[in-house]
């Protein structure tokens, strides 16, 4: 499982020109899952997502999660994270397929609410439109 976490002051998802989902201060997190992922690692993912410290405390030290802010989560499926890159032409067979991706999408979900978390979505597999305001910019990039 490969995560995107991007620290916001603000974001959104928008199909087919109506907002699906939408957070103030939070995370945006950009999801994608592989063939060799299961639950056991959408819950870990969510863990370490919902558990990163990278907001500021008073001393302007990145040392407070996203519990301490009081943040919430705006969550993407992303297939491209697994995009093989060795030409120019990206592939994306190494990402999972849409009957193991989308509970895992879901699982990954229902353990960040699970952890006290409000959690907005896209559409797995839509075409969408994110808008985000990155706050620092911080971003992180996760592997399992």
């Amino acid at each position: 499982m490969r995560a995107v976490v991007t620290r916001v002051k603000e974001a959104s998802v928008e199909i087919e020109g109506r907002v699906n989902g939408a957070i103030g201060q939070g995370l945006l997190v950009l999801l994608g899952v592989g063939p060799e992922d299961t639950e056991v690692s959408a819950v870990k993912m969510a863990d370490k997502v919902c558990g990163l410290r990278i907001f500021e405390d008073e001393n302007e030290k990145m040392n407070l999660n996203l519990s301490a802010v009081g943040g919430k989560l705006l969550v993407v499926s992303q297939f491209t994270l697994y995009a093989d890159t060795r030409s120019r032409r990206p592939g994306f067979s190494s990402a999972a397929k849409p009957e193991q991706a989308v509970p895992l999408y879901e699982r990954f979900m229902s353990e960040c609410r699970a952890l006290g978390f409000q959690v907005e979505h896209g559409e797995f597999g839509a075409d969408m439109q994110v808008y985000s305001r990155n706050d620092g910019p911080v971003t992180i990039l996760l592997e399992l």
